[in-house]
């Protein structure tokens, strides 16, 4: 369909309102006003009920996905990829007659009623919009927020957290590559914080970030640190990194605990975060304030009381001796760095991975098995469960199980556990006092609930 704007509408209904990217524009539309009702695949059997809970919270109706909530009111269907045009509901749809726009097209449209700042990359988005969105509510900015996960700050008032409506004039928003979504925005200012191989070629990936850089409308930011993203320079005075001279240059970082340092300038930094990674978030986050007028000294208060974001380097607990800790991470380079920020804080790290998809898992075998052998160290181990398989047509010729054999014949420690459910019998063998377990996946809803079925176990 043709381009629309937001104001054209107001009954609006998501075919999966209960994913991340979905459920965040969902809550901004229904904040500003917006009549919104949608449905989820997972609102059976009492599954996502809490999910279920906040976006009614927010005035959301929610359904199961039978077709029950397509009522005459609708005035237009929002879907994204995930939708397929076999679903029962998208089906109904369009012998409807409803009009039907794409989760992407709808975020352009909001984009284009405030200042918008896309952060973009292959690593690191959700938690640099969340770092951002820190340091501009904390400077009185009162900015809108629509991410792909949800801040700490904001699931303690009991919101899901991925989502602002904000009453000042800037949006931040988590711009996605995978899907090849990041070209329909024209951001006021765009961030750039990495390129790597992950869901597409780096050819393919060039191509789409290219095309970004042409639409931005006043301000690109690009990560001076890692070669694949600085060809994209155009302002060194706003650009960022910690290996070259740069507008946000960062210097003295130092992990204690499970608290990071670092100096920008002479002023000094302290947050509660973990890795060498988290800091370069931070930098970009930074370098987008400073060009908008906020401090130094501000950004730095701001981190100080930085929450963190669900599921990102997320401390579930710790057990006689054991930390057990929760990631988002996926792809090669993100495992590679979470288990990298770990290192420090113990003598060995036990980590766990669940890969999503088999088409992913098959796209990136190499990188998988060379990164995570890369950081691996002599005592730390790499334990993995079956690929997660979440319906659809896919051809299954590959198993996690081909990573582990892989890693192992680079001579370092790594673990197939078909069963996830056995994962934590089968360490409890050889956990000693002071390991740090390390969990890593996406895409399943239901790795927040195998967290805590570790940490139970872990007693």
């Amino acid at each position: 369909m043709a381009k629309i704007t937001i104001e054209n509408y107001n009954a609006y209904f998501f075919i999966g309102v209960a994913g991340a990217g979905m459920s965040a524009i969902a809550q901004y539309l229904s904040g500003i006003g917006k009549n919104v009702s949608g449905s989820d695949r997972y609102f059976i059997n009492g599954e996502n009920s809490e999910i279920r809970k906040k976006l009614e919270g927010e005035n959301i109706k929610t359904f199961s996905q039978d077709g029950s909530g397509l009522n005459d009111s609708i005035e237009i269907v929002v879907v994204s990829t995930a939708v397929e045009e076999s679903n029962v509901e998208y089906a109904l749809v369009v012998k409807k007659g409803i009009p039907i726009i794409h989760r992407a097209d709808l975020l352009a449209a909001i984009t284009q009623t405030k200042k918008t700042i896309a952060i973009s990359g292959t690593s690191g988005k959700s938690t640099t919009v969340a770092m951002l969105y820190h340091i501009m509510d904390y400077a009185n900015y009162q900015p809108s927020l629509i991410s792909g996960a949800g801040l700490t700050s904001l699931i303690k008032q009991g919101k899901i957290g991925n989502a602002v409506a904000g009453k000042g004039e800037h949006l931040i928003i988590e711009a996605d590559e995978s899907d090849g979504t990041l070209v329909k925005y024209n951001p006021d200012t765009g961030v750039i914080l990495n390129i790597d191989k992950d869901h597409k070629e780096l050819t393919e990936l060039h191509e789409i970030f290219r095309e970004f850089k042409q639409n931005i409308q006043n301000t690109l930011i690009v990560n001076q640190s890692q070669a694949r993203a600085k060809e994209y320079s155009v302002n060194k005075n706003f650009d960022f990194g910690y290996e070259t001279e740069c507008g946000i240059n960062g210097s003295n970082f130092k992990q204690s605990g499970y608290h990071l340092s670092f100096s920008i300038n002479e002023v000094d930094f302290k947050m509660p975060a973990v890795g060498a990674h988290n800091m370069e978030n931070a930098l970009a986050a930074i370098a987008v304030a400073k060009q908008m007028g906020i401090s130094l000294e501000d950004c730095a208060k701001a981190l100080e009381n930085y929450e963190g974001i669900y599921r990102r380097m997320q401390i579930i607990g710790e057990k006689n001796g054991i930390t057990l800790i929760d990631d988002y991470a996926h792809n090669p380079v993100k495992i590679a760095a979470a288990i990298k920020a770990c290192q420090p804080l113990t003598k060995r790290v036990i980590a766990w991975f669940q890969p999503h998809g088999f088409g992913p898992t098959r796209f990136l075998r190499n990188e998988f098995i060379n990164e995570i052998s890369a950081v691996l160290r002599a005592d730390d181990q790499i334990w993995m469960s079956e690929i997660y398989y979440a319906g659809g047509t896919v051809t299954k010729d590959i198993s996690a199980n081909d990573l582990i054999i892989g890693i192992n014949e680079k001579a370092k420690q790594a673990v197939f556990v078909e069963n996830r459910k056995d994962f934590p019998i089968e360490i409890k063998k050889i956990l000693r006092e002071g390991d740090i377990v390390l969990l890593m996946g996406a895409r399943d809803p239901s790795l927040e609930q195998f967290a805590e079925f570790v940490y139970k176990a872990l007693s």
